[in-house]
């Protein structure tokens, strides 16, 4: 049978539902006479009698108090859950519900000096393409001191490639293996490549440019594997209140690994300026200038394994996630000490044979587990339901339409730098001067900001108003840029205040959602391949920046010119990419303040508050269960 619960408010020690409980049930009672319609009530009612024990029970008499903690969860069930079920529950309650504390700002860490990696390793080679011309393309009879454009175009598109490889195979293998021996993986890889970059040279049988693509493959792996796993990672440690922020601050680190690429250019350019100071441009810089260009270009790379290095052993030891473990593995033993280990701050969680015998005795008689295992065929039957299909559909196709503009603008920043006069100079040590310092202008005036003011707003407002206003407010900036540009770069300041803001809303908008949404709203057994399909999707849009829009800018200029007249065009184009952006984030499911069962609806729940009634379901009439089941 059922009865309703009037929920009253919390219990101040420990948080839990406190509800009101009907008495039970009981044969031969007398009813209150009702009273007619207008009429007032008695001074004494009825007194009923004497409560008899229903014909045929075996139940004892049970005492029930008028209030009871009927919870010690922030919600109460509307549906009863087998033993397994709520094990489950209270353990990830541990997690979800859990105030923002020092483990919270040691997952984000971990995480995020590996996105710091990525951004600086990604950006950096803007700043040391120029360079490498100076090195290796000196005596070149076409633009002495100056990289191809094909070769730089293959240098950048490289590490996307390789990008899109690691996402799909790193997130695919974090769902069959699990997210603990995946992590710290993919960043053993790009500290391999990286150094392998800082050292390397040309040869007879092997050009500079084949080495550095073949190295950069391999570091876009590493890269692409970090995109899924700390996403999935982070999410999944978080807290429910705060889960948004906590992915965003992850992202942003990107914004201080861009920071740090130009920094560290800016350095190593001043501790050579005397050596740079000597030549009036690169097609001069031989003998000291040569070997100081070659010395930075290997130092701004190598640097980027620093940070990797740091974050390497903290990886290798984080637990598993419990919703892996429970969900996945379906060994829900360990996945309660691997909450508890998370919660004291330990590298694993730790479960003995007596555990395990004390948990099947006293707990749960016999695992129930209501999920299917993964596979293909399930994989299938998941994405073709139209709720996950189109949830995969609107987070892939919004982070391929946001790419193509963001890379084609962030791999690009020469071509905005020239257009608002911060390129060139009176020697090579100018030169590369102003590059490092208009890179910083805009990275600390736009990017940086965007990501933060991200992290402070998306579990208020949330991802998907975010998104959607972030797309259409882009979609106005670049038709403004494109059809206004001839007038806005003779003013200078005007172009450039209109980048910026670009880069703002970039970051405080679909930039960073795209990469928050997808590791939330999907079913855990899937959850790190769906992300990794996701933003493999983002870095084909990058590709396709990288290889069409990078040198359309440029159709129409004189050979040998660095002369930009298409780029209006290119502006107009990716008006027409935010604005189909737009729509396809009609299509994404707004996450904010929700658990992962409740926006995947593997678990679903409903929660309740004061003032609000409950069902709780009886089993009067059902044969009683045996001792074990009832504890």
């Amino acid at each position: 049978m059922q009865q309703n619960l009037r929920v009253l408010g919390r219990d101040s020690l420990d948080g839990a539902l406190v509800c009101q409980l009907p008495p039970p049930e009981m044969s031969g009672t007398t009813a209150e006479p009702t009273e007619p319609a207008g009429m007032a009530k008695s001074a004494e009612p009825a007194v009923p009698a004497e409560p008899t024990e229903p014909t045929g029970s075996t139940e004892p008499d049970v005492e029930h108090d008028e209030y009871q903690v009927v919870s010690s969860a922030p919600f109460c069930p509307t549906t009863q859950r087998s033993p397994r079920e709520d094990f489950r529950r209270e353990a990830l309650d541990q997690i979800e519900f859990a105030p923002f504390g020092w483990r919270h700002v040691r997952a984000i860490m971990v995480a995020g000096v590996g996105f710091l990696t990525d951004a600086y390793d990604i950006f950096a080679i803007n700043l040391c393409v120029s360079m490498l011309g100076v090195v290796y393309w000196q005596s070149a009879q076409d633009h002495p001191g100056k990289i191809p454009s094909s070769s730089d175009t293959a240098l950048k598109v490289a590490t996307s490639g390789g990008t899109v490889i690691g996402q799909l195979v790193f997130g695919m293998l974090a769902d069959i293996f699990g997210r603990k021996r995946m992590y710290g993986i993919e960043l053993v890889i790009i500290i391999l490549a990286t150094l392998a970059q800082a050292v390397c040279g040309n040869s007879n049988a092997v050009s500079i440019t084949g080495i550095l693509i073949f190295w950069r493959v391999i570091m876009g792996i590493g890269i692409g594997g970090d995109y899924p796993l700390s996403s999935i990672i982070t999410s999944e440690f978080a807290n429910t209140k705060w889960r948004g922020a906590m992915m965003g601050a992850v992202f942003a680190m990107q914004g201080f690994g861009q920071f740090a690429a130009a920094i560290v250019a800016l350095i190593v350019t001043s501790g050579f300026k005397e050596s740079l100071e000597s030549a009036k441009d690169v097609a001069h810089c031989t003998g000291d200038c040569q070997l100081a260009v070659d010395k930075m270009w290997r130092t701004v790379i190598g640097i980027g394994a620093i940070p990797a290095c740091i974050a390497l052993y903290f990886r290798l030891t984080i637990p598993e996630t419990p919703h892996y473990t429970f969900d996945v593995r379906r060994d829900p033993i360990k996945a309660h000490a691997d909450v508890q280990a998370y919660i004291d701050g330990r590298h694993e969680g730790f479960s003995n044979e007596y555990s395990r015998a004390m948990h099947v005795v006293t707990r749960i008689p016999e695992p129930e587990f209501v999920q299917p295992r993964a596979s293909w065929k399930d994989f299938r039957k998941c994405f073709w339901n139209w709720k996950n299909g189109k949830t995969l559909l609107g987070t892939a196709s919004s982070w391929f339409f946001l790419d193509v503009a963001f890379y084609g603008l962030g791999l690009n920043n020469s071509v905005i730098l020239s257009a608002i006069g911060w390129t060139g100079g009176e020697n090579v040590y100018e030169i590369f001067y102003r590059n490092a310092v208009g890179n910083l202008i805009l990275i600390c005036a736009g990017a940086i900001p965007g990501y933060w003011a991200t992290v402070a707003a998306v579990d208020t407002i949330g991802r998907k108003p975010i998104q959607i206003v972030g797309f259409t407010l882009l979609t106005i900036l670049f038709g403004i840029i494109g059809f206004d540009y001839h007038p806005l770069k003779e003013s200078h300041n005007g172009l450039l205040g209109l980048y910026v803001v670009a880069q703002f809303f970039f970051n405080f908008g679909p930039n960073a959602t795209t990469f928050i949404v997808p590791g939330e709203c999907f079913p855990t057994r899937y959850r790190s391949t769906a992300h990794g399909i996701c933003a493999a999707a983002g870095k084909i849009g990058a590709i396709i920046a990288q290889c069409v829009f990078g040198p359309l800018v440029n159709k129409g200029a004189p050979k040998g010119s660095t002369n930009s007249p298409w780029l209006n065009n290119v502006m107009k184009i990716f008006c027409l990419f935010m604005f189909c952006g737009i729509f396809t984030s009609l299509l994404i499911p707004e996450t904010k303040r929700l658990s992962l069962d409740e926006i995947s609806g593997e678990y679903p729940e409903e929660r309740v508050g004061p003032g609000e009634e409950i069902a709780l379901q009886t089993q009067a009439n059902k044969e009683p269960e045996d001792d074990a089941q009832r504890r």
